[in-house]
This record gives C-alpha cells, sequence and structure tokens, in this order.
C-alpha cells in the first residue's frame, strides 16, 4: 500500500483515526520571529555592554537604563508572543492596569518602609 501523502509533509495523529495533518508553512510568521529576536538580542547585547562597562556610568543612570530596558523586553515580548499588540484598548487595559496597580503598590510599601526605618532612627 503505497503512502498517498509522499509528497507533503506533516504528521499522523496518532489516534484511533490515525489522521494525516499537513504541516502548516507562513514565512510571515518566520520573519516576524526573526525580527523579535533580533530586536530582543540587540537590547540584551546593550544591557551587557553597559554591564561591562557599568564604571564609566553613574549608579543611578545605570539602574534607570537596565529598567527601562527590561520593560522594553517585557512589554515586546508580551505584545508579540502573547498576542497583545492586536488586541482590543479594552483588552489591552484589562492586562496592563493590574500589573501598573501592583507595581504601584510595591513602590508605595518600599516608600513607606523606608519612612518607618527611617523613623525608628
Amino acid at each position: 500500500m503505497a503512502d498517498e501523502h509522499n509528497e507533503e509533509h506533516g504528521y499522523y495523529t496518532g489516534d484511533v483515526h490515525n489522521q494525516f495533518v499537513p504541516e502548516h508553512h507562513d514565512p510571515k510568521g518566520v520573519s516576524k520571529i526573526w525580527k523579535t529576536f533580533w530586536i530582543l538580542l540587540i537590547a540584551t547585547a546593550v544591557e551587557v555592554a553597559i554591564g561591562v562597562y557599568a564604571s564609566a556610568f553613574p549608579r543611578t543612570l545605570l539602574i534607570w537604563i537596565f529598567v527601562v530596558l527590561t520593560i522594553f523586553k517585557a512589554y515586546y515580548i508580551v505584545a508579540v508572543f502573547m498576542h497583545l499588540k492586536g488586541e482590543t484598548v479594552p483588552m489591552k487595559y484589562s492586562i496592563i492596569l493590574p500589573f501598573v496597580f501592583i507595581i504601584y503598590l510595591i513602590v508605595l510599601a518600599l516608600i513607606e518602609a523606608n519612612f518607618i526605618h527611617l523613623m525608628d532612627k
């Protein structure tokens, strides 16, 4: 019995029906992944380069650069791989606002803890 799918690439499901599922080819998706890879690689390389030459920068500037680059990378990963970039505005807000609120609460807690610590001295 000859394989009727010898020209197509794909796989068999392996279940009771053992159906052939052809491969899905999406050149746009592959180029999007490579674009994302290069953008994240460049951002990471900038972080590493700044880390190597950290003594040349003021400490406060280093902290802000690393925070901004980390937020950029996190946003880009969420936007591309979690498909947030193409979502509607209310959906974006429902995902982003709780995150911002939690960060706000953490900052307030750190400020308050520092104030209480200073009051004890």
